[in-house]
């Protein structure tokens, strides 16, 4: 009777997050739809494309609008330039009530969207906004990459992660900071499960999550943090976590047999292998977006 009684509860529960996740589905297809009817009803030419058909760099171009979330905004981002600016467009909010209601069962979460200007409720007053030069998008900082000296075709947005394409395995590097003037800080030799790098853009994002700080969105400065490092002493401690100004670059040598460079997730990743050379700064080109609090 136990059984069959937690049996019969674990059912419950399934059955209420096959809905719940039928249902964001749902939704965001809608806004989808919501988005598409706004964009017939304006003087432009526009054309629609599912971000798993996005394979070429995007050009001749006045705008980007993404529908989703910030992974689906950072993912376009691989493919623009600082040329054309971009509106993302939130389509399945999170809901504090619902999370609230929900917290014992599952995670309610829904997107959270720090990057996304506009909701399916405001987007066209963004939108007009923006085409009636309104509303500015802001230039917002990315992550430049070279290994071996040769730049690596994409930037980041949010965040690099350096590590063994094994989370569970232990990788050395070392890094230092160099400064335009060619002054640089301390070696410093790491065991550890890799290094993240982060924007001003990401540093709310996993950066922060791992004890990292906020940083003002338009600063050009990154952020950068060892991940569970094999402390060696608080003198190198110290240097685990730190910034990397906008006139300097982090140079770093990589001694572990295999290794990726991951940009703004796990999607897009770049081999490394022993003997490398890695190149990080914020000399990348920026990312024209449109930011909530300047389109409010």
């Amino acid at each position: 009777l136990i059984y069959s009684y937690l049996h019969s509860i674990f059912l419950f529960v399934l059955s209420q997050i096959f809905h719940y996740i039928d249902n964001r589905r749902k939704v965001h297809k809608e806004a989808i739809n919501v988005c598409q009817k706004i964009l017939q009803q304006k003087p432009i030419d526009w054309k629609p494309i599912f971000r798993n058909n996005l394979s070429q760099p995007i050009h001749n171009v006045d705008l980007v609008v993404t529908v989703g979330g910030d992974g689906t905004l950072l993912q376009a981002s691989h493919f623009l330039d600082d040329s054309i600016p971009v509106i993302g467009v939130n389509s399945d909010p999170t809901q504090a009530e619902e999370v609230e209601k929900f917290s014992n069962e599952f995670d309610a979460t829904r997107s959270t969207g720090y990057l996304c200007a506009a909701t399916v409720k405001n987007f066209e007053q963004v939108l007009d906004g923006f085409l009636e030069d309104q509303i500015v998008p802001s230039k917002l900082s990315r992550i430049s990459v070279s290994v071996n000296s040769k730049v690596l075709p994409t930037c980041a947005l949010n965040d690099i992660l350096i590590a063994h394409p094994c989370p569970a395995t232990v990788s050395r590097f070392s890094f230092k900071i160099r400064g335009d003037d060619e002054t640089c800080s301390p070696l410093v030799n790491c065991r550890s499960s890799g290094l993240r790098i982060s924007t001003a853009a990401g540093s709310t994002a996993a950066m922060h999550s791992a004890g990292g700080f906020p940083m003002p969105i338009l600063s050009r400065d990154l952020q950068y943090m060892v991940r569970e490092p094999i402390s060696q002493g608080p003198a190198i401690s110290r240097l685990m976590h730190g910034l990397i100004k906008s006139d300097q670059s982090m140079d770093a040598s990589w001694f572990s047999k295999e290794g990726f460079v991951y940009f703004d997730g796990s999607h897009v990743f770049h081999t490394i292998q022993n003997g490398d050379t890695i190149e990080i700064s914020s000399k990348a080109p920026v990312l024209q977006v449109v930011l909530p609090h300047l389109s409010t």
